[in-house]
């Protein structure tokens, strides 16, 4: 399986701003989110990426990812009509390809040789098959995020066979639809942000959105793949920062001052903070 296209959702209505936000990478440059995530996108072999935006905002993003302008698409979503909706623009971009979905506010930093991304990849080429990457969160954090049922695949450290989809569910329905067995209790597997989806997914969705005139989400359209079609979620080894989280800009400005060569610097500058402000 080829992987050469990314989309990348970014015209939320409380989303379309995080991703024009400045940190400091771990190599010491000042970029926008955007930026990092396409840093990271093109690095492991992606070619173009599409990016979805809010009306008015294309001149804020070109401003934000300069250094990439010559392989990224713009889609304006001009109605606010769901997560679901959003991938579902990208349709004639995608065509009947394979492809990257991410979400513009979410960083990553991996905790392997790999990148995140390059170990979702990895999986989805030898799988040939849809892959999730996901991560266990603890049942605090299912509001955030969409969360995965399965069963874990023998001989294969962190990879499972999607069962059920649900989002942001309560921790009462994720204990009866959402148990993993040998994760951890009170543990379950949360969407890690990242996404290699295919032609029938965008079928689905197209599909899904002629037959209704509410916001069209992704969840049902993932639940629908997961029981016609071999669909994996792989674990990833690394840190997800949703910087639409409280302080979640912050945690992630953090996790990649601590993986700079000012380490030793930044702990003794937080440890310093920390004393002052009991």
């Amino acid at each position: 399986m080829k992987i050469k296209k990314a989309v990348i959702t970014a015209a939320g209505p409380d989303q379309h701003h995080l991703p024009l936000q400045t940190l400091v990478s771990p190599s010491g440059e000042a970029k926008t989110a955007a930026s990092l995530l396409l840093d990271e996108i093109f690095a492991s072999g992606i070619d173009s990426a599409a990016i979805i935006i809010a009306p008015g905002t294309e001149r804020d993003f070109s401003a934000a990812i300069s250094d990439h302008l010559g392989q990224v698409t713009f889609i304006e979503q001009s109605q606010p009509l769901g997560y679901g909706h959003a991938v579902l623009l990208a349709k004639d971009f995608t065509g009947d390809d394979p492809f990257l979905l991410m979400m513009s506010d979410h960083l990553y930093l991996s905790l392997s040789e790999k990148s995140c991304l390059s170990q979702l990849l990895e999986v989805a080429r030898q799988a040939k098959c849809p892959v999730s990457a996901v991560q266990p969160t603890h049942e605090s954090m299912l509001p955030y995020y969409g969360v995965v049922g399965g069963t874990r695949i023998n001989n294969r450290q962190g990879l499972y066979n999607i069962t059920n989809v649900l989002e942001k569910p309560t921790p009462t329905l994720a204990e009866q639809e959402l148990i993993v067995p040998g994760l951890r209790a009170g543990h379950y597997l949360c969407f890690f942000g990242m996404h290699v989806l295919n032609q029938a997914v965008m079928d689905d969705l197209a599909s899904a959105f002629a037959k209704s005139s509410d916001k069209l989400p992704l969840t049902p359209s993932l639940n629908a793949t997961a029981r016609s079609e071999n669909f994996l979620a792989c674990e990833i080894q690394g840190l997800r920062f949703n910087i639409g989280e409280p302080y979640g800009l912050l945690r992630a400005q953090l996790g990649m001052a601590l993986a700079s060569e000012s380490r030793d610097e930044v702990m003794a500058s937080l440890i310093e903070l920390i004393a002052l402000t009991r």
